[in-house]
């Protein structure tokens, strides 16, 4: 396996395409692009360094739970795998607690952020957070609506910048009725 490129190697790959649109790096506006670039790449890819689990290590446990916990509008950004280029909206989470089994209502949000912050499609990233749920609490089903708006057909290729994708992923007793329903009404 080859060494890991350097710091160094990141900026000089940041000026290379810098240059191959026609533009300067060295021109004082520009030359700290490279490193920004770089920062703000190791900022939008933090999640390849996170652990899902972590966030689904804490539980509270009370027997009465049994119906659905879902959270709503819950934003985030990401870069497609495909052009590298960012897209962004809300998910809809919701779980159906296994044996009274609750997670901190935070830990929703910041497990959306952990798959965020991957290169993604967003077709696996919901799928990834409802595995997640479903297997790591776990759960007796996990749900996740993604709306997303994506730069890749917004400002390139076709120009729809009002499109918006919308993805769905259920597993377990979400994938069934009467809770499917249920969720899927509540995600609007």
């Amino acid at each position: 396996m080859a060494d890991a490129p350097t710091l160094n190697d990141a900026h000089q790959a940041v000026e290379t395409l810098l240059r191959f649109v026609g533009v300067d790096p060295t021109r004082p506006v520009i030359e700290d692009t490279p490193a920004r670039v770089v920062r703000a790449w190791r900022e939008m890819t933090a999640g390849y360094a996170m652990d899902p689990h972590v966030q689904l290590d804490r539980v509270f446990v009370d027997e009465r739970a049994r119906g659905l916990v879902v959270v709503e509008r819950i934003r985030f950004a990401s870069l497609c795998e495909h052009h590298l280029l960012p897209f962004h909206g809300t998910a809809t989470v919701g779980y159906l607690p296994k044996d009274g089994r609750l997670l901190g209502l935070s830990k929703l949000p910041r497990l959306v952020e952990v798959f965020a912050r991957r290169l993604q499609l967003q077709e696996r990233f919901g799928r990834q957070v409802a595995d997640a749920i479903h297997e790591g609490l776990p759960a007796l089903g996990a749900g996740v609506v993604i709306r997303a708006s994506h730069s890749c057909m917004t400002v390139r290729g076709v120009n729809q910048d009002q499109t918006v994708t919308t993805t769905v992923s259920l597993v377990g007793a979400l994938d069934a009725e009467p809770h499917r329903g249920e969720f899927l009404h509540r995600a609007g």
